[in-house]
């Protein structure tokens, strides 16, 4: 039997992605395939499909009110998605016992929370219900739809990066 070969860890070892911080994401479509919708004149114009990952992603501050989240700047594109989420201070997250830290106050620190076990109230569970989510009712339109296994996410540490972040998304569309 032929060994697959092991994936990278693509996440900062040692952080708590439960922890009150700003994450920037992307996710993407599966072999990239635009079920989202096309770029016209330099216009993002959704197809169906694309104004469900669009509305799935508005929902996710309320489906998961005890996370206290807060959507920043995104963009849904014919392929992928650019988002920034903020994981506000809630029962679930500490940073070392302190409330008041956030992610450009905190050392990655070894964290069990990021080994192999539950994996809730944290960047990946939402990921993993917003894909779930869009998955469902894409199904409806399109039984092939899928997305790609993984997602990239980036650790925002200081308003400066956020902004230069943000203005990526906004212009993600003119690119």
């Amino acid at each position: 039997m032929r060994k697959l070969p092991e994936r990278k860890p693509i996440r900062l070892q040692g952080w708590d992605y439960g922890r009150n911080a700003t994450y920037f994401i992307t996710i993407c479509t599966k072999n990239k395939d635009p079920y989202f919708g096309e770029i016209r004149n330099g216009i993002m114009h959704l197809s169906e499909m694309g104004a469900i990952a669009h509305s799935e992603w508005l929902k996710s501050p309320n489906i998961r009110l005890d996370m206290n989240l807060e959507l920043g700047t995104f963009v849904v594109m014919p392929d992928h998605m650019h988002a920034v989420i903020t994981i506000g201070i809630n029962q679930f997250n500490q940073c070392h016992g302190d409330y008041r830290r956030d992610a450009m106050h905190c050392d990655p620190t070894p964290s069990d929370k990021n080994k192999f076990g539950p994996q809730s109230k944290n960047l990946a569970a939402i990921i993993r219900g917003y894909k779930s989510a869009v998955t469902k009712r894409a199904h409806l339109i399109n039984p092939k739809f899928a997305w790609q296994a993984r997602f990239y996410d980036h650790i925002v540490r200081n308003p400066y990066s956020a902004e230069k972040i943000s203005q990526y998304i906004r212009d993600n569309v003119h690119e």
